[in-house]
């Protein structure tokens, strides 16, 4: 019996043996080889190495707002980075994206407006590379397939922050501490530059939407970033019984000198509410994440890039910090809900030419200079259906009209 056991034992082996045997052996696969089972989109993941060029530090508001996006889109791919700060709107900045490229950086960003020359430079010079620039103008003319163009809509959150103020107006107006006569907001623009008047009109806009008695006083520093001219601006605009300020400039120096006088303010690209606890209301900010993101993600996939990309409240480019209740009127964070949603749904223009006038008059129509040739010649009909198209026929801001209403102190 156990013979017999042992021959059938035996036949079982052979016959296994033989089954295994007519089928190929499988090779082995490689150690960095993706697994079998992957998605083939695993299996062609390109890594990244990406080089941004910054104006300032982290001691600038704008560029620390940059500076943080970089580092949560950096983070969120996997991204490895090569960080440059204090290059200045000069052939610095070509000479920044040349060796970011000899450092082997296939996405190059820059993140202020007088970069734009050196960025296309490089760009003609390094083709193989992605060349994306924030507050440009000349992608979507310039003809250079790796250069591109982004801002944002921030009109929409300047407006938003202008609601705020104009809240703020009427309760302070409603306590007693002056006539809506008097009421009066302030503004520190860096330049007189299209950029910087957009935002100040729209913001002016916004303040009038709920306190149709405002005005508004403007002064100028001409410099991005300049700490004591910003406290100096600040300075001339108190001095010149403006209840309450906002800016267009790139340090703590009006901030500060708000807090020291009781006047609140409506900040830009970063919260002020440790340093401000008492005057700061909200800030508008153009979030970069969402871009730099869709750009280096495009990049590591060889995809294309648009030439010419907007941030916009509904894809997150554009934003507020979150609000001061404690210096904010009663009722603000549900009022800027409501006019939120409505320039959602296009129920809202910020630019409604019905909102404002130029020298006494209503327009209805306006060329601008869209396609920035270097020459300053307006060629876009930019008011139709009864608005200013802002932002929709490039990325960067071409509003730079005075409207009624806003007296510029350096004029």
């Amino acid at each position: 019996m156990n013979k017999i056991i042992a021959l059938l034992l035996a036949l079982v082996l052979v016959f296994s043996f033989a089954a295994c045997g007519s089928k190929p052996a499988e090779k082995a696969p490689a150690a960095d080889a993706p697994a079998a089972d992957a998605p083939a989109a695993e299996a062609e993941t390109a890594t990244l190495k990406a080089g941004f060029i910054f104006l300032h530090d982290e001691n600038s508001t704008y560029d620390l707002n940059f500076i943080n996006a970089a580092k949560e889109a950096c983070a969120a791919l996997g991204v490895e980075s090569v960080v440059k700060v204090n290059i200045p709107e000069s052939e610095a900045c070509y000479d920044a994206a040349a060796e970011l490229v000899d450092e082997g950086c296939t996405y190059i960003f820059a993140d202020s407006f007088g970069h734009e020359p050196y960025m296309i430079q490089a760009a003609k010079e390094f083709p193989e590379v992605q060349f994306c620039h924030a507050t440009g103008t000349q992608a979507h003319t310039a003809g250079v397939p790796n250069y591109h163009n982004a801002f944002a809509s921030i009109y929409e959150g300047r407006f938003l922050g202008g609601v705020a103020a104009g809240l703020k107006l009427n309760e302070m107006i409603a306590n007693g501490e002056f006539t809506a006569d008097e009421a009066k907001v302030g503004y520190i623009g860096a330049f007189p530059y299209a950029e910087v008047v957009s935002g100040m009109t729209s913001f002016f806009l916004g303040v009038r939407y709920v306190c149709p008695e405002a005005t508004m006083d403007v002064t100028f520093t001409n410099s991005w970033y300049d700490p004591t001219l910003e406290q100096e601006g600040a300075v001339k605009l108190i001095n010149n019984g403006c209840k309450l300020i906002s800016l267009h400039a790139d340090s703590m120096g009006a901030p500060t000198e708000c807090q020291n006088n009781g006047i609140p303010f409506v900040f830009y690209n970063g919260s002020a509410a440790d340093a401000c606890p008492d005057t700061y209301i909200v800030a508008s900010y153009i979030n970069w994440a969402p871009y730099m993101t869709y750009s280096m993600q495009a990049t590591m996939n060889g995809e294309p890039i648009a030439a010419d990309w907007t941030g916009t409240l509904e894809n997150g480019g554009v934003a507020l910090k979150e609000l001061n209740e404690a210096v904010a009127a009663e009722g603000t964070a549900a009022k800027i809900e409501e006019v939120k949603a409505a320039l959602l749904d296009g129920s809202l223009k910020v630019f409604d030419t019905a909102a404002f006038t130029v020298g006494g008059a209503t327009l209805d129509s306006y060329l601008a200079d869209v396609d920035d040739m270097g020459d300053f010649v307006p060629e876009t009909e930019v008011i139709s259906d009864g608005y200013f198209h802002e932002s929709e026929f490039r990325s960067a801001p071409y509003f730079d009209m005075f409207i009624d209403g806003i007296t510029n102190l350096d004029a």
